[in-house]
């Protein structure tokens, strides 16, 4: 499988909306009417519900305020997920020795003993709060603060939260955030290590695309025929073979056969 990229598994990425299951015209019936214009069908979605309602997005958090509760295992790699980019603070009685290393604040608490307002003066404005506590009744207390302050909130363990942090497979070019729900993480995990395992040179190929798209945008005025041609880029297995051993040779291939060809 290693040079067969075109076997990536399906999965879903982003997510728009309700969707809408329509059943082709032939599994209908021959009984079946047709609606009437102005009506919609009811839909009925299978998937989870808190999986439907949620919208992928990718948000900047520089210089946004993260709290977490806690302060283990758990709490550390929640930390480490935002410490480069966000001010985090994390709440917790004990902290694992990675906390302390890490470029984040830290505020000594016994959670369980502090009242809800305590709770919620050590959260304030946040703009994400995280409970990663090995006590799911405490996990679920922050949320409910966290909600009748309108805070977004991520449960470690407990009831879901309004925000899911995913499985990250990221590169220099690139960055693809895989979720199931919470329903099984080693599932995503499973992909975010699949992808990287089978596709080492996939950030090479968004880098050569980028620069092919430049040069086609100057050689190739029909848009149309760009995407055609970055499209057989991406379908051609001796490119992504040379993508893994030798880049400069990979944009010479790609230059004579759909440059000046």
């Amino acid at each position: 499988m290693q040079d067969r990229p075109g076997r990536i598994p399906r999965v879903l990425l982003t997510l728009s909306g309700m969707p809408e299951f329509k059943k082709p015209a032939a599994a209908r019936g021959k009984h079946s009417r047709r609606v009437r214009r102005g009506y919609k069908k009811q839909v009925i979605c299978k998937r989870p519900c808190y999986l439907v309602m949620m919208i992928p997005l990718f948000v900047d958090c520089s210089g946004r305020r993260v709290v977490i509760f806690g302060g283990g295992a758990v709490a550390a790699r929640k930390a480490a997920y935002f410490a480069d980019e966000a001010r985090v603070t994390v709440v917790s009685r004990s902290f694992v020795h990675k906390i302390e290393t890490m470029p984040v604040k830290t505020r000594a608490m016994d959670i369980e003993a502090a009242s809800d307002e305590k709770i919620a003066a050590a959260i304030g404005s946040a703009f994400l709060v995280i409970a990663a506590l090995s006590d799911p009744v405490q996990n679920n207390r922050i949320g409910r603060i966290c909600k009748k302050a309108g805070i977004l909130f991520n449960n470690a363990d407990g009831e879901k939260g309004s925000v899911i942090l995913p499985a990250v497979s990221s590169g220099e070019n690139y960055t693809i955030a895989i979720s199931t729900g919470g329903s099984s993480p080693a599932v995503s995990r499973f992909i975010r290590e699949y992808l990287e395992q089978e596709l080492p040179e996939l950030d090479a190929m968004v880098a050569l695309q980028q620069k092919l798209r430049d040069q086609l945008k100057k050689k190739v005025p029909d848009q149309a025929r760009r995407n055609e041609i970055l499209k057989k880029v991406l379908a051609d297995q001796p490119l992504w073979k040379l993508l893994r051993t030798d880049p400069a040779k990979a944009w010479n291939r790609v230059a004579e056969r759909y440059l000046d060809g």
